[in-house]
């Protein structure tokens, strides 16, 4: 197994989201964002699709991609941040990203435009905190 440098975690959370399996990113998710966050990334508006992804039900859509990278994001985050702070600052309007809500864009976007700038600001935040 490759060793991934500390300076980027953001390649470590992308090596643990290509090998976990769906079940356990939405079980890691949930502990990390809550359910109804999970279910909103995932596309969903019933929280009970989120209990059913945990005991492996097939995920529609474009959910998938969306959870995963949501985990590699949270995971890059809970790096150095506890669960209080990845809610707010995935909950709050972020300047690195025009004034816009991190899970919004990832719900309402194609996720190949969002993602890096997505990242690019849990990056930066990361640094200025």
């Amino acid at each position: 197994m490759a060793i991934v440098p500390a300076s980027r975690p953001d390649l470590a959370a992308l090596r643990e989201a290509l090998r976990l399996p769906i079940p356990e990113i939405v079980e890691q998710l949930v502990s990390l964002i809550g359910r109804k966050l999970t279910a909103y990334v995932g596309g969903v508006r019933d929280v009970r699709s989120v209990d059913r992804w945990v005991k492996g039900s097939e995920l529609h859509g474009d959910a998938e991609p969306r959870l995963k990278f949501a985990f590699q994001l949270i995971r890059v985050l809970a790096e150095r941040k506890g669960p209080s702070v990845i809610q707010s600052w995935l909950a709050g309007l972020n300047p690195e990203l025009g004034e816009r809500v991190p899970p919004r864009l990832m719900r309402e976007n194609d996720l190949e435009t969002v993602a890096p700038e997505i990242m690019g600001a849990a990056r930066a935040f990361l640094v200025g905190s």
